[in-house]
């Protein structure tokens, strides 16, 4: 049951947001009463910290299997992008924004392990696009893989891109591509181009 509320509140949440819903609301979705709700969460903050937690961990999971079966780093974080906004509903609701207004702490603890998580892996998609020449072979490693995890938060900061303004999808699709035209070597330009026009047409 434990696992059905977290499945539950996770598409609640990613569609209309942290704030919005209630546990009566999650309740009235499962047809359960709410007491069962809170045998095995608390309070919301607990619900809404193990549903965050619940999802990076799914999310984790998935990124890791396509950069093991992924053709080349290029295409490795387009798959990584178009998973991550299935996974995250394309954010309707601006999840990050409202967890960090709601619920400054869980948020936190996200963003740092959101870093330790994406760091690493930016760090050794990029060691790879240099082994096989897709990337150039004078790019700093580390600053590009903590610039690329500020930038993709960045893209989320309601402030300075407002979503009435921009779809998420559209920012990092945007941001991508951005990245990938600073860093990748002719072989990567080459690659990166006919995978642009290949899903365009």
């Amino acid at each position: 049951m434990r696992e059905q509320i977290i499945l539950k509140s996770a598409d609640l949440f990613l569609n209309l947001g942290f704030k919005s819903v209630t546990m009566d609301d999650i309740a009235n979705e499962m047809g359960i009463s709410k007491k069962t709700i809170y045998v095995h969460f608390s309070n919301k903050t607990k619900l809404v910290e193990a549903v965050t937690f619940n999802l990076f961990d799914k999310i984790c999971v998935g990124i890791d299997d396509i950069c093991e079966k992924a053709p080349n780093p290029i295409e490795e974080l387009y798959s990584i992008k178009m998973f991550v906004m299935h996974h995250l509903k394309n954010e309707k609701a601006s999840p990050q924004y409202q967890l960090k207004k709601y619920y400054p702490q869980i948020h936190a603890a996200l963003k740092f392990k959101q870093f330790e998580k994406m760091h690493q892996s930016v760090q050794e998609s990029l060691e790879h696009g240099v082994s096989t020449e897709v990337f150039r072979n004078t790019i700093d490693v580390d600053f590009i893989s903590r610039m690329y995890f500020t930038g993709m938060t960045g893209i989320k900061d309601n402030m300075f891109f407002p979503t009435e303004q921009f779809q998420m999808d559209y920012l990092m699709e945007s941001y991508l591509e951005y990245h990938l035209r600073a860093i990748v070597s002719d072989k990567g330009m080459t690659i990166l181009n006919n995978f642009i026009n290949k899903n365009q047409s």
